[in-house]
């Protein structure tokens, strides 16, 4: 019973597939390469604010692992290496810090905004 049941999701999603990568429908029937990159640009817009979170939430929880690694560590030293908790801390750290260099690399270095463009017009030597 489990193999024709298989077979027939087989199918179901084999045609499915088929369906859906070469069928053209009315809505989808002007787009070409460049629509599609302009909707792949639009979606990943977000995609910086994201990763600043995930960085920001990654950042506390490592550093809270590391406070609780020290605690262990001064409750019974033989059991919790005091490097386990200093290497959680700095990587929490790190990861806190992120968002932070990121946006000052990209405002100093970056798409160039504040800095004016300068155009060379004639070069003197002596």
């Amino acid at each position: 019973m489990f193999k024709l049941l298989n077979r027939k999701t087989t199918k179901v999603a084999a045609g499915a597939y088929i369906g859906v990568t070469f069928g053209v429908t009315d809505a989808h029937a002007g787009q070409d390469f460049s629509t599609i990159a302009e909707n792949i640009i639009t979606s990943i817009e977000d995609l910086p604010s994201l990763l600043t979170g995930l960085a920001y939430m990654l950042g506390i929880l490592l550093g809270t692992l590391g406070i609780l690694k020290i605690k262990d560590h001064v409750e019974n030293p033989s059991n919790a290496k005091l490097q386990e908790g200093a290497i959680r801390l700095a990587a929490g750290g790190g990861l806190f810090a992120l968002p932070i260099v990121i946006e000052a690399m990209n405002t100093t270095v970056g798409d160039g905004a504040g800095v004016p463009n300068v155009q060379v017009d004639a070069i003197e030597f002596n």
